[in-house]
């Protein structure tokens, strides 16, 4: 079986470990009925509305 020649480092280890926690940004598109940002695939929450229909009926505080 093959064997290490040397000690890793931990520097070495550490910048290898580093690429598996990296994070994504969430993807934020607009809002096609009232133009607002939102996260894709999710209800916007400024309207409501998610594949073009209405999924939460927002009522006016007054």
């Amino acid at each position: 079986m093959a064997n290490p020649k040397r000690k890793t480092s931990k520097g070495r280890r550490d910048r290898r470990r580093a690429q598996t926690f990296t994070l994504a940004a969430p993807s934020i598109v607009e809002c096609p009925n009232c133009h607002d940002m939102k996260l894709s695939h999710r209800v916007c929450k400024n309207c409501g509305h998610y594949d073009g229909e209405a999924i939460i009926a927002k009522v006016d505080a007054e």
